[in-house]
């Protein structure tokens, strides 16, 4: 005597709903356990040799401040964005090195390079570690 009865020989279908509803689970699991670094924090490493300009003279080294002024080390002169471009444009500068100092606001240090990319100056960067004074 058969209790059971037997099985259909034809396949079960498989449901995806339940399989879709596991893959959002798990999507928004990930999404929201990851970890974004902030903005703020982001680390620029693009560290410019000593580099030299077709005459042979040496690529101005200018330093973004924390209060957002640029200082230019070749001159020891500190300069507002507004001045700095026509003191370039003056010493027909075409290329320079944009570096900042450690605790320069990113968002500083993106304006003055947007300006003065706009203004036609190649510009190179380099942000500081934190052991360099």
């Amino acid at each position: 005597m058969q209790l059971v009865e037997p099985r259909p020989s034809r396949p079960i279908p498989i449901r995806m709903t339940p399989l879709i509803d596991v893959v959002f689970i798990l999507l928004v699991f990930f999404m929201l356990t990851s970890r974004l670094l902030p903005v703020g924090s982001l680390e620029l490493a693009n560290a410019t040799p000593d580099q030299r300009t077709e005459a042979g003279e040496p690529i101005p080294e200018l330093t973004v401040g924390n209060d957002g002024r640029v200082l230019w080390e070749g001159k020891g002169q500190s300069f507002e964005l507004n001045e700095l471009i026509p003191a370039l444009a003056a010493e027909e500068i075409s290329e320079v090195t944009l570096g900042t100092h450690p605790q320069t606001i990113l968002g500083q240090f993106t304006q003055a390079l947007t300006r003065l990319d706009a203004a036609g100056i190649e510009t190179h960067w380099q942000r500081q570690s934190e052991q360099t004074p």
